[in-house]
């Protein structure tokens, strides 16, 4: 089980539209929203994540979206009847641009292409503007703990949580990150702190996620003495939290973690 931790945002349910949407890398496509609700949304930075809801049938209503995602409240949304249900999936803010004058706020939104496959990818890709959606702010995974140095390691999934930890933690912190992608081309820039080593790893697109990162995190000289925040696929996920509590010292309650998906298994929509 993840030990990421869930904060009931004041804004609840925020209603939204596509403003626009663009392939930025070739597996990498970005939806803007802005517009409705989105003007309540607090910005936290890092790694926020919420739970999107997109209406991908005729017949799914946007108004039955819970405010807040509880046990009870996400178990009566499931007993909705599927035409009716929108497809929720969890995704983390790529970047968030308040409000000025003359201009709404607006919310970047970073989805990973597969081709065809899945529901949220093909989604984005197909997005025109005024599409509407829902999202459910559920804060920040990234809860440092004091430590020398600080870990964060990830596949493509959790591209936009690394470069979002990276851009915001304090300018003064050290240590490395992990980021493995299969494609070359889909390196973005990243706002690291000078003491932090940003290491990109391009495996095979044939390969599972974790095929060079964790032989690349087992060749890292690193101590007991450290904070780590690992996402992604969950066996990368489980490989890194063993070989960090198991072979380093690294006491459990320094390792945040999420698997954000499952290889051969898919959500629910």
């Amino acid at each position: 089980m993840p030990n990421i931790g869930i904060t009931h945002a004041d804004s609840g349910l925020v209603r939204t539209r596509v403003a626009r949407s663009e392939r930025v890398t070739p597996h990498m496509h970005r939806v803007t929203f802005s517009g409705e609700d989105l003007d309540t949304f607090v910005p936290l930075g890092f790694d926020q994540w919420f739970r999107l809801a997109i209406p991908v049938r005729d017949g799914d209503r946007l108004d039955k979206v819970p405010s807040k995602f509880t046990f009870g409240t996400l178990l009566k949304f499931m007993a909705m009847p599927r035409g009716t249900r929108p497809t929720i999936r969890n995704y983390t803010v790529r970047d968030f641009r308040p409000a000025t004058d003359g201009q709404s706020a607006e919310l970047d939104v970073d989805f990973v292409i597969h081709g065809d496959s899945g529901v949220a990818g093909p989604w984005a890709v197909s997005a025109e503007p005024g599409a509407p959606v829902a999202l459910v702010d559920q804060g920040c995974g990234w809860k440092p703990v004091p430590a020398a140095q600080s870990l964060i390691v990830t596949d493509e999934s959790g591209m936009a949580a690394a470069l979002g930890v990276l851009r915001d933690m304090p300018r003064d912190a050290t240590g490395h990150a992990i980021i493995e992608v299969f494609d070359e081309r889909d390196r973005q820039d990243d706002a690291a702190p000078e003491g932090v080593t940003v290491h990109w790893l391009v495996r095979k697109p044939s390969d599972d996620p974790g095929a060079l990162a964790l032989p690349a995190l087992r060749e890292l000289s690193i101590s007991a003495d450290l904070y780590a925040f690992t996402v992604g696929e969950s066996a990368l996920i489980k490989g890194v939290r063993r070989h960090l509590v198991n072979d380093c010292g690294v006491p459990k309650a320094n390792v945040t973690f999420s698997g954000y998906w499952k290889i051969g298994k898919s959500a629910p929509s």
